[in-house]
């Protein structure tokens, strides 16, 4: 069906624009005159020359972009006064994401036949995670939903910002140290192997280094299936490892005392935790519920631990800040911070004023990791290339010396 752009204003007097599909004009406008719009202005999306490569993997994957956008427009639809079922309506109307399109039109369905927004959504656990379903019950309950889907919409941007740090900060030494594998690779299966062939026919004593690398390359190219065959066995070993309680336990403690990772991944623990809790507190979900679903989705069993524990002292009547200094896992700091939000009753501004600190202390550290690992990496690099390079040089600069000499 063709699509069409529109553009029209609410009961409220404010602008709304969106795409539909539609069989024609005349049947979008009926449609935006029946949810009350009204100066409706509609023009046919130009189809233009497409060219779709084929989808693998079951579908289409819902993005935190789709999210971000869908609960931005919602929050304005409601705010605006338009029915709840006529928003989602016009959302998953103008939804090019069709695995999200599909999500929305059966929230809707469930919506009518009754149930509330939020048992709605919690069908669908892979688009709307605990703690979405959870703000949305909250802010339907209170009455402001609008509010509660801005704060969430404002929540998924930080998050993702965030992750595309952590991400964008793993992506130069990784592309390096790929790039240093594959030139190393080549050069002892392919390079070394003709200069040693060449060596053997001149005779003599070869340099040390020389017969080092010689080897290796004999090595790498006798064995280099079992290699790799290795590496991906100690690869799925891992995987294994870390799918039992105990190995990830293990593995996720090594990782916040990596010398210069695990900084860097408490950091980030820290700004997820207060940022996901100070939303969900400001947003009126309880603080026992809120810490069960903050603890879920730590990302790192030893934190996941320590807010269990947080959790258990605040049912027997502790405050927050004792156990949180007890586990070790926090800094100093922003257990004093959540210590004065607790006697002050201050408790979502503070914790929201520690995520904003650590979303920067995360960003200066990521920075502070990429400029050291670049030079690092680069020697690195020119190291074991030019030594490599050296190393089959040295009988060369020999045989010439003793026919200089």
């Amino acid at each position: 069906m063709p699509k069409f752009n529109w553009e029209a204003r609410t009961k409220t007097g404010g602008a709304q624009k969106g795409v539909m599909e539609a069989a024609g004009i005349d049947v979008v406008e009926a449609q935006l005159k029946k949810f009350g719009f009204t100066g409706i202005t509609i023009k046919e999306v130009s189809k233009g020359f497409e060219f779709k490569l084929p989808k693998f993997g079951g579908g289409a994957k819902i993005e935190s972009k789709d999210l971000v956008i869908f609960t931005r427009q919602f929050a304005t639809m409601i705010d605006s006064g338009l029915p709840l079922v006529q928003c989602l309506e016009i959302l998953a109307s103008q939804q090019e994401n069709k695995a999200f399109q599909v999500i929305l039109y059966k929230v809707k369905e469930s919506v009518e036949s009754g149930s509330t927004f939020a048992d709605a959504l919690g069908k669908h656990p892979k688009a709307f995670d605990q703690l979405y379903v959870n703000l949305v019950a909250a802010g339907e309950i209170g009455g402001i939903l609008d509010t509660i889907l801005q704060r969430l919409a404002a929540y998924i941007e930080k998050a993702q910002k965030l992750k595309k740090q952590i991400k964008g900060a793993m992506v130069y030494p990784i592309t390096i140290m790929s790039i240093a594998v594959v030139v190393v690779g080549v050069i002892l299966v392919f390079v070394i192997p003709t200069f040693a062939k060449m060596f053997a026919d001149f005779g003599g004593e070869l340099p040390m280094p020389t017969k080092i690398v010689i080897a290796l390359s004999d090595f790498l190219a006798k064995y280099i299936v079992v290699i790799i065959a290795g590496f991906y066995g100690l690869i799925w070993c891992i995987k294994k490892y870390y799918a039992t309680p105990g190995g990830q336990k293990n593995i996720d403690r090594m990782a916040l005392k990596a010398p210069i990772a695990g900084p860097l991944i408490r950091k980030v623990a820290v700004a997820k935790f207060t940022r996901t809790l100070g939303t969900m507190v400001s947003s009126g979900v309880p603080i026992m519920d809120g810490l069960e679903i903050v603890a879920k989705t730590a990302g790192n069993k030893i934190v996941e631990e320590a807010i269990y524990g947080v959790r258990q002292a605040i049912s027997e009547g502790k405050t927050m800040a004792e156990p949180l200094a007890a586990c070790g896992v926090f800094p100093p700091m922003v257990v004093q911070m959540i210590s004065v939000g607790e006697a002050t009753g201050a408790m979502d501004a503070m914790l929201n004023k520690i995520a904003d600190f650590y979303d920067d202390e995360v960003d200066d550290a990521v920075s502070a990791m990429t400029s050291m690992m670049e030079p690092l990496l680069m020697v690195f690099l020119g190291t074991t290339v030019g030594g490599l390079v050296v190393a089959m040089y040295l009988p060369i600069f020999k045989l010439a010396g003793a026919v200089g000499g």
